[in-house]
């Protein structure tokens, strides 16, 4: 990887194809690049096998940026932007409309931890790389924020049942303990820190009453 204390902006530009064949042969490389990614994570990352997956010619590619750090952050960006696309559940009301306080936290830590399950191959490899690379680091910082963002608006439709003093904040850090477990679980497996672990719907199942739980308290029984 380039010392990415070393990398400019210029060094991370990429220059989006105007024309329709040009894009998607662009949508074919970062298609490729996704599936090296979830297939053997970032040290299977290279401008070579992008080039052999898309069934392109390096000039494809060279075309569009002269880096791979520039090519492997379009590549987690088209990724994470198929995640992101899934969080537009926590913006569509008529899925939350009238379920009482403990099956509206359920069904958020559901909705939320099944993000991340459905596109766990793809979240290992950049969540492994992140803890070298600080612009992934930073981004993904950025966009765990914002399923945060969700989260809260979809919760706190129940603040008035929340047990803590600030129901915001309680929320909040609900939501920090479940991402945490859930991605951990993704990055490292099942097993990583249960000597006994649990299968995904169980898993998110216990979640789910944690969450209640700390939020709702005696509202939970």
């Amino acid at each position: 990887m380039s010392d990415a204390h070393a990398i400019t902006g210029e060094d991370l530009e990429v220059r989006p194809p105007k024309q329709q064949r040009s894009r998607e042969t662009w949508n074919r490389v970062l298609d490729a690049g996704v599936a090296i990614l979830e297939d053997g994570g970032y040290d299977a990352f290279t401008i070579a096998a992008v080039c052999e997956r898309a069934a392109v010619a390096p000039t494809a590619i060279y075309a569009r940026t002269t880096s791979k750090d520039a090519l492997f952050l379009a590549v987690y960006e088209h990724g994470i932007a198929k995640l992101r696309s899934e969080q537009s559940v926590f913006a569509d009301d008529v899925r939350w409309a009238g379920l009482a306080p403990v099956e509206l936290v359920r069904a958020a830590v559901a909705e939320m931890v099944g993000i991340s399950f459905r596109h766990r191959r793809f979240l290992r490899a950049v969540v492994l790389i992140s803890a070298a690379h600080p612009e992934v680091a930073r981004r993904g910082s950025r966009y765990a924020q914002e399923l945060g963002d969700g989260f809260a608006r979809v919760v706190l439709a129940a603040s008035r049942h929340v047990r803590h003093p600030d129901a915001e904040v309680a929320v909040r850090s609900c939501f920090g303990t479940v991402f945490a477990a859930s991605i951990i679980r993704v990055a490292y497996g099942p097993a990583f820190a249960t000597p006994s672990p649990v299968d995904d719907d169980t898993f998110t199942a216990s979640l789910g009453e944690t969450a209640v739980r700390y939020l709702l308290g005696d509202v939970a029984g």
